[in-house]
């Protein structure tokens, strides 16, 4: 054992293993406050989009923007989390995204008054963006804050270890990830819908402001011994650490297909998210309110999922929790995609987002216990950008669904396919992915670690 990996070892081991702890609970206020920020633009940003064009790929090409730098920037970073005090990181991740948030707010403020009315929300008809300039703003804003949170969640996740005992791991993400699905689906939203209503630039100011109290209560956290051995040791080149990370994740018997479906899950889940703006109003017919609020299902699932996670797993088994995700994704992604009423569509996201969070739970908890410290975020960033990597990739598939949809059947029929052909690829996806992840081989990771 290296004396990295014996400095990691021992500063878990002086964790408390019955509570979580005060550190634990700074970065949980901090992502919380995060999260609210995160819910506010999931409304904000797609609707300035849509008020600016009813192009279906055009609206794609924004949640594509958004999610390519998992393709791009996830494997450097990677090995900058590996390299760096991961609780800085996370600071300065955070920093940047107030900026950059504070600077989108004044050109939206400056702009607002030149925006389109609601009438044109509901014309399909309005394909080219009203104010090119805004939209490309939209664009590059979209792509530097997806980087900075690139960073910013690679070095959280590989950092929970660091200030929370094995022991919690579990408990720890499923509060986690229930809190911030409440303030991101449940609270952000409707919060956010409420600040468009009052102006335009408003939802991206109080944004901003969380990533800024965000920043100030993860600085609040200790600096960990972990993070002085791993910033004072002798590094080796880029190549070699990000070389030893894939070959570590991809020589594993679990992760490495692990992350391959779920890079494939999310692909299917982006093809339906990147349009959703335009199927919740066109085919839903949703208002600002009622788009904000159609959210909040996922975030009742996400609040339950959370912390019924643990338990869940133990009663039925690390493995068909896994096949829950998969088989409900499938039945409620067809299940909207038929539906004519917004709240049947709020119903299967909260059943589905409950089970999307018990998989995160799991498998989140399983890569924080069997990677090694000192390879944590470079394997993390390597699973990340197969599993991640595949959004943009299903977001432009879902916009280019529409657009050919468009032209072969009625807007509407459009609309439906990517839902419909995304749910049943679910199924597809369940027959191959059951027999590798299986509760005996999840256990004999985890057994391996502690042998």
């Amino acid at each position: 054992m290296t004396e990295q990996m014996s400095a990691a070892h021992a500063a878990r081991r002086r964790l408390p293993r019955d509570r979580l702890g005060h550190s634990y609970f700074k970065l949980f206020g901090a992502s919380t406050i995060s999260n609210l920020g995160d819910g506010i633009a999931m409304i904000a940003y797609p609707w300035l989009a849509s008020a600016l064009t009813r192009n279906a790929l055009l609206i794609a090409l924004v949640a594509v923007v958004q999610r390519l730098p998992w393709l791009l920037f996830s494997l450097p970073a990677g090995v900058i989390t590996d390299r760096r005090d991961r609780r800085s990181l996370m600071v300065g991740a955070n920093v940047m995204r107030t900026v950059l948030t504070i600077g989108v707010s004044f050109v939206v403020l400056a702009r607002q008054g030149g925006l389109p009315g609601p009438d044109i929300l509901g014309d399909p008809d309005v394909q080219l963006p009203t104010n090119v300039a805004l939209y490309l703003m939209v664009l590059v804003a979209t792509l530097f804050l997806g980087t900075a949170e690139v960073l910013y969640d690679n070095a959280a996740q590989t950092y929970l270890p660091a200030i929370v005992h094995a022991d919690q791991l579990e408990k720890a993400n499923g509060r986690l990830w229930s809190t911030e699905m409440v303030a991101n689906t449940f609270a952000g939203p409707p919060l956010g819908a409420v600040l468009i209503a009052v102006a335009f630039s408003l939802p991206f100011f109080v944004d901003a402001g969380t990533f800024a109290v965000s920043a100030g209560l993860i600085a609040l956290i200790p600096r960990s011994r972990v993070a002085e051995t791993k910033s004072s040791r002798t590094q080796p080149s880029w190549r070699s650490e990000l070389a030893e990370g894939v070959r570590w994740l991809w020589n594993h018997e679990l992760l490495r297909p692990l992350a391959i479906i779920l890079g494939f899950l999310n692909a299917l889940g982006s093809m339906t998210m990147a349009i959703l703006v335009l199927y919740a109003q066109e085919v839903l017919a949703t208002s600002a309110t009622e788009f904000a609020l159609l959210g909040t299902g996922g975030a009742v699932g996400g609040l339950i999922g959370g912390w019924t996670a643990s338990n869940i797993s133990r009663r039925i088994g690390s493995g068909p929790s896994l096949y829950l995700t998969l088989l409900v994704g499938g039945v409620s992604a067809i299940i909207i995609g038929l539906a004519n009423w917004w709240v049947v569509a709020w119903v299967m996201f909260g059943i589905s987002t409950l089970t999307a969070v018990l998989w995160n739970v799991i498998t989140v908890s399983l890569r924080q216990t069997i990677i090694p410290d000192h390879l944590l975020g470079r394997v993390n960033s390597v699973y990340r950008f197969f599993a991640w990597g595949m959004m943009p990739v299903g977001s432009i598939v879902g916009g280019v669904i529409v657009i050919v949809g468009d032209a072969a059947f009625t807007r509407e029929t459009a609309l439906r396919l990517p839902w419909l052909i995304a749910g049943s690829l679910y199924f597809v996806l369940f027959v191959f992915a059951a027999p590798k992840l299986t509760t005996a081989k999840i256990e004999a990771a985890r057994a391996a670690v502690t042998a």
